[in-house]
This record gives structure tokens, C-alpha cells and sequence, in this order.
């Protein structure tokens, strides 16, 4: 069974840099069965796709946010990583690490997706 797991410093400064990591159990991510998605839902909004990595290592960001996002695989940890610089006051969503079995561009739809971890609470804070 595929089980995900985020995890992630909880409080960061505003305008530094946010690290999240994604363990993944149950699968390799290096197998050619999911691609592994970042989203994240601020308190009263929708859920907010930021970007996916495809099992060859391939990345894919949303236009608004690509110039600050980075995705990136630890195949030795079996871990999917977040990096987002310059994390504004406002930002303080919780992540969500999402599978799914096609590429999806865009959509956060959580019926899209075959597997989400619980998310983890990010909080933008001096």
C-alpha cells in the first residue's frame, strides 16, 4: 500500500526560504507508476497546484509560481522534495504531497489523485 508522508519545518520567516520534504512508502518513486504532485490550500481557498515530477525526474511548476519553485527526488530516501523561495507573510497554506498514475498539469482536484499525505502546516512568521 502507498502511503505519504510530508514533513517540513512548521514555522519559517517570511521571505526565506520553505523546505518540505514527501516520503513515500510502499512504492519506488523511481518506477514509471506515479508522478508525485505539490499542492497547497490556504485557510477559506481551493486547493492550489504548484508542480509535479514525473518518475524520470522531469519537472513541471504553474506559471506564477515557477521562477521561485523548486521540485526535486532523493531516490536513496525515497523522497520528494519542495523548495520555495522567498516565502511571502500570507503564505501559509497547508502542503499537500499528492501521486497519481498520469500526468497532471494544473488541477488539484483531489479525485485526480490516487494518493495524499495528511499535509503539514506551514506558518510564515517573524
Amino acid at each position: 500500500q502507498v502511503q505519504v508522508q510530508e514533513s517540513g519545518p512548521g514555522l519559517v520567516k517570511p521571505w526565506q526560504t520553505l523546505s518540505l520534504t514527501c516520503t513515500v512508502s510502499g512504492v519506488s518513486i523511481a518506477t514509471g507508476l506515479y508522478y508525485w504532485s505539490w499542492i497547497r490550500q490556504s485557510p477559506g481557498k481551493g486547493l492550489e497546484w504548484m508542480g509535479v515530477i514525473s518518475y524520470s525526474g522531469s519537472t513541471y511548476y504553474a506559471p506564477h509560481l515557477k521562477s521561485r519553485t523548486s521540485i526535486a527526488r532523493d531516490l536513496s530516501k525515497n523522497q520528494i522534495t519542495l523548495q520555495l523561495l522567498s516565502v511571502a507573510p500570507e503564505e501559509t497554506p497547508v502542503y499537500y504531497c499528492a501521486a497519481s498514475r498520469r500526468l497532471i498539469l494544473g488541477a488539484a482536484t483531489r479525485e485526480l489523485y490516487n494518493y495524499w499525505g495528511q499535509g503539514t502546516q506551514v506558518t510564515v512568521s517573524s
